[in-house]
């Protein structure tokens, strides 16, 4: 039994000396386990570098792509700003380490090109909503009141993913927002009669006070009579709604368009309509016949617009689409009597 006792306590103490020299070479920066165990985290860092790395520069060739998309757009006057998303245009900060901005630095040259385009664009942007906002202002109407304001929720960008906006981010930011307040001035100048009602345009009495043509005595007269062949095409002059057509008194076989934003059109004195309540027009569409229906002496077209519900002089908004009056007094005259 003492033998066995000894050979024990002989193993035994072999066991703690192993031990003991196991966590001294675990603890010896020099041993080979250290140098293993410093090797698994330099490659665990690499490939977080590389992760993060492949991360940024899929974000900012996506931002760079989105924002080509954005300049065509804008300059070609072809688009919708709803199919756009801002938030993938802003690339944020992004290269936070050196390795990130070396992979990311061709995508910043890139950048670069683009600013001085997205500048460009922002003020061909600018200057088309100006030249048009003028346009309407010449026809009396308000360019806030016709086209919606821009907006909605305010959502900000996580600080975490775009601590701060770059000098790219900005301008694109500020392009998009200008694209979009012209897009949606545009889209309202859809609804503003401004083409031609008939093929030729001239005019045998005006807007304003003249003498009824039937009976002499002075009259409000609320639209423009174009004298024509009984029978001429009488097109939509923007795009909208029917809200009646039909028979209307003076006016004779009337059509009256809504074109939305308080504008509406009627063409009236028509030998024939071609319409229904309730259809839908566009710019162009043929709608009627001219003719001599109602309080009318010969062939012609009573045209008018009106603001909300107020008769406007439709000749500044002919004007608008370019295109010329004339005056001959010994046309054809009529149009409903408003004393």
């Amino acid at each position: 039994m003492a033998g066995v006792a000894a050979v024990a306590l002989g193993f035994s103490g072999y066991g703690v000396v192993a031990a003991a020299g196991g966590l001294i070479a675990a603890t010896d920066s020099n041993s080979p386990e250290a140098k293993l165990a410093r090797m698994r985290d330099r490659v665990a860092a690499m490939q977080a570098d590389v992760a993060m790395v492949k991360k940024v520069a899929a974000r900012r060739a996506a931002a760079v792509e989105s924002r080509q998309k954005l300049i065509a757009a804008v300059l070609s006057g072809k688009g919708d700003p709803s199919d756009f998303d801002l938030a993938a245009m802003l690339s944020g900060d992004g290269a936070s380490s050196p390795l990130a901005a070396d992979a990311t630095a061709p995508l910043r040259k890139a950048e670069m090109r683009q600013v001085a385009f997205a500048v460009k664009a922002r003020q061909a942007a600018e200057a088309r909503y100006t030249q048009t906002a003028q346009q309407l202002r010449k026809l009396g109407l308000s360019p806030e009141k016709i086209a919606p304001g821009v907006g909605g929720p305010f959502e900000p960008i996580d600080a975490s993913e775009m601590k701060a906006s770059s000098e790219a981010d900005k301008q694109f930011h500020s392009l998009f927002m200008a694209w979009k307040k012209l897009d949606s001035l545009e889209q309202a100048v859809i609804s503003i009669p401004s083409t031609k009602p008939v093929a030729h345009v001239t005019f045998s009495s005006t807007f304003g006070i003249r003498h009824d043509p039937l009976n002499g005595h002075g009259a409000m007269h609320s639209g423009v009579d174009i004298p024509g062949p009984l029978g001429t095409p009488v097109y939509a002059t923007a795009d909208g709604i029917v809200d009646r057509a039909g028979r209307a008194g003076g006016y004779g076989n009337l059509i009256e368009i809504n074109h939305g934003r308080g504008i509406e059109t009627r063409y009236g004195h028509l030998s024939k309509i071609m319409v229904s309540d309730h259809q839908r027009v566009h710019r162009g569409d043929v709608i009627g016949l001219m003719g001599s229906t109602g309080r009318s002496t010969g062939s012609h077209l009573h045209y008018e617009v009106r603001i909300d519900g107020h008769a406007v002089n439709p000749e500044p908004y002919l004007e608008s689409g370019t295109y010329l009056a004339s005056a001959d007094a010994d046309a054809a005259k009529g149009g409903p009597a408003e004393d």
